[in-house]
């Protein structure tokens, strides 16, 4: 009850369970003429500037954060649903690999098996870099180590696998318990994903049911207004089939809140391209697709630089004709700039109704709080209040066994 009591800047109203959030109206995107469908630069249309969507994503984004870190305490209590991404997809589809390109670290558990087996809230948080102590720029904390900071990112990658070990044990099991991480870097920008096991129909030596227990976890996510889903599509398989699509159709049908992301497009077949999903040709999504190039295993083996592996990445769409025209939905860096756009547009779509919720159980917690009357210190005050309740049972019980009790039925006989 006491997390419920969220005091934020500007708020008013009587008791304080007014939220005023401080947050612009939402911008409303423009329709294409012809359609309710956005235009090809639907990517765009979520702020007019880069400066504005970051001074803006500087405001909204922390807001989101914070909620998370308090409700993330109440567990499957919390009925609040916040804005968020997941990430969907089938079991070594690249979706891991996704977000290490987001930071530009090597921090994710890695290997052949399955490697996500619970979910990992990730808040990637963007500061200001310090050219005095360049290596103090990065760091990672834990929701379940507080205050402790960590610089060193294979230390934040067996932190994970030791969590992952501690609650969904070692026989490649999947448990729905989080681990929430939170890492701030001056290359990054402010978003929020959770990243999810991914879906397998080979147990090997986990579970059998486990493709079900995925499923029923990965939908748990979807299925709130609140999420945006990211569909990670490997470009080197059936596009038009994937289970990824699939997956995210049954929770979002109309595609309205679902980005596809397109990886390994550089291992694709000769003669073939994405450029059909790209230009939304195959299956629309009112967000759009956008293609990227992973690390190949010979890169993770030699460690190769983030800043080395985006200048690949920019080289491929540069030099294949294929995609040369289309630069501006290829990329980690403009993956990275649509997902901060698009969090900050949907988390400003949803704070409004968010604020009215959270207000309304704060003011019911409130006034079931006052019910309880004022906490009593004292010991001998508790012990005086505990007798007090031990008579009141006493009177009612004995009411009831005498058949004196007014509540007592009538036309039933009911005992031991």
């Amino acid at each position: 009850k006491k997390n419920l009591s969220i005091r934020t800047r500007g708020s008013t109203g009587r008791g304080g369970n007014s939220l005023d959030l401080g947050i612009p109206p939402p911008a409303h995107p423009p329709q294409n003429p012809r359609g309710g469908r956005s235009s090809p630069m639907a990517d765009d249309h979520y702020n007019s500037s880069a400066a504005a969507a970051a001074a803006v994503g500087c405001s909204v984004i922390p807001i989101d954060n914070k909620l998370q870190g308090i409700f993330s305490q109440l567990g499957s209590s919390s009925t609040i649903d916040l804005p968020h991404v997941a990430v969907v997809g089938s079991q070594s589809n690249g979706k891991s690999s996704i977000l290490k390109a987001l930071l530009g670290r090597d921090f994710l558990p890695r290997g052949s098996d399955m490697c996500t087996r619970r979910p990992l809230v990730l808040q990637l948080v963007h500061q200001a870099r310090r050219p005095a102590d360049a290596e103090a720029d990065e760091w990672g904390e834990f929701l379940h180590h507080p205050g402790r900071r960590y610089y060193d990112f294979r230390e934040i990658r067996r932190e994970i696998q030791a969590e992952t070990g501690r609650e969904a044990g070692g026989n490649k099991g999947v448990s729905d318990r989080q681990i929430r991480l939170k890492i701030h870097s001056p290359n990054v920008l402010n978003i929020t994903l959770v990243d999810l096991p991914g879906v397998t129909k080979v147990p090997a030596v986990a579970p059998t049911d486990i493709e079900a227990r995925i499923r029923t976890m990965i939908f748990s996510y979807m299925k709130h207004k609140a999420c945006i889903i990211l569909a990670v599509l490997p470009a080197n398989a059936d596009l038009a089939n994937s289970g990824a699509l699939q997956i995210a159709r049954t929770a979002d049908p109309d595609g309205s809140r679902t980005i596809g992301v397109t990886t390994k497009l550089d291992i694709m077949d000769r003669g073939t391209d994405a450029c059909n999903f790209l230009l939304e040709t195959v299956i629309p999504l009112r967000l759009r697709y956008v293609g990227i190039v992973n690390r190949s295993q010979q890169d993770i083996n030699t460690d190769i630089s983030a800043k080395e592996v985006l200048a690949r990445e920019e080289n491929f769409f540069r030099t294949q004709s294929a995609y040369s025209g289309l630069t501006k939905y290829c990329g980690i860096p403009r993956l990275a700039k649509k997902l901060n756009q698009i969090l900050v547009q949907h988390i400003r779509t949803i704070l409004p109704g968010l604020k009215s919720h959270i207000s309304s159980q704060l003011t019911a917690i409130t006034k079931e709080h006052a019910f309880y009357g004022d906490p009593i210190e004292a010991k001998a005050g508790q012990a005086a209040k505990f007798l007090n309740i031990l008579a009141k049972f006493c009177d009612a019980f004995s009411s009831m066994v005498e058949g004196k009790n007014e509540d007592i039925s009538t036309i039933e006989l009911s005992g031991c």
